[in-house]
């Protein structure tokens, strides 16, 4: 059963970073998309970032605006996601995510296959 599990989430003020985490379980995870997304309280699921499978190809939401950078080691299974300059309104629980599609790369939640637990992140101002 493939498990991800993420971590690195807290509380930081207005301005400061935080990197998350996710760890997978999978032996295939080298050949997996993978994606962050986050849903803040009342609102629904979206998009934040996605890196291919070599960490070749990413891809942000608009509001991100350079601040995230999502990486990946295959060798530890392991991909992340770097938040500089947080905001009051990136406040969220964050997920990460990972498709067997390996040629997607892209926002769609629903071609997703496995879904972390999530971390909460909270930006206070």
């Amino acid at each position: 059963q493939v498990q991800l599990v993420e971590s690195g989430g807290g509380l930081v003020q207005a301005g400061g970073s935080l990197r998350l985490s996710c760890a997978a379980s999978a032996r295939t995870f080298s050949s997996w998309t993978m994606g962050w997304f986050r849903q803040a309280p009342g609102k629904e699921r979206e998009f934040v970032a996605v890196i291919n499978w070599s960490g070749s190809s990413t891809d942000y939401a608009d509001f991100v605006e350079g601040r995230f950078t999502a990486s990946r080691d295959n060798a530890k299974n392991t991909v992340y996601l770097q938040m500089n300059s947080l905001k009051p309104e990136d406040t969220a629980v964050y997920y990460c995510a990972a498709t067997r599609r390996a040629s997607y790369v892209g926002s769609r939640p629903t071609l997703y296959d496995y879904w972390g637990q999530g971390t909460q992140v909270t930006v206070s101002a």
